[in-house]
């Protein structure tokens, strides 16, 4: 979660932001921090090389785990913790990364320690995972192995 309100703070954003206003906002914060502005400047292209990278993490992060994406990606998603089982999983830093049979990775965010040892030590971690991970968690897609 703390990552969540650091790009919020960095591209100056609420949680009820819309993805067309952040969009736009997105645009703007790199038009402003766009590298090619400081030709000459080496330290300037440097700064801005680093400020823009950090914008567009933010971008990505944000749009996907905004209502309108999450919304969009519903139908799949339950498709997925439905019939799909878990075949790997991984804990870093809050984030819990579940890799399901169907190739799709989902990240689950702010999930305690705690929740996740549980679900290491329990007799089916999926089973576990289902019934307090799953729809429990702010969740987003990163990738799909297929």
């Amino acid at each position: 979660m703390k990552r969540i309100v650091e790009y919020r703070k960095l591209l100056n954003v609420d949680k009820t932001v819309e993805l067309k206003e952040l969009k736009t906002i997105y645009r703007n914060a790199m038009k402003d921090a766009h590298p090619d502005k400081y030709v000459g400047d080496d330290a300037g292209l440097a700064a801005a090389e680093e400020t823009s990278k950090k914008i567009i993490e933010a971008y990505h992060h944000l749009v996907s785990i905004n209502p309108e994406t999450t919304k969009q990606l519903l139908p799949e998603y339950n498709e997925t913790i439905a019939t799909a089982t878990i075949t790997d999983y991984n804990f870093v830093d809050g984030r819990l990364k579940i890799t399901f049979s169907n190739g799709s990775i989902y990240e689950y965010i702010s999930v305690p320690k705690a929740t996740y040892v549980k679900m290491v030590n329990a007799d089916s971690p999926g089973r576990f995972a289902k019934r307090h991970i799953l729809n429990s968690f702010t969740w987003r897609k990163t990738t799909n192995q297929e």
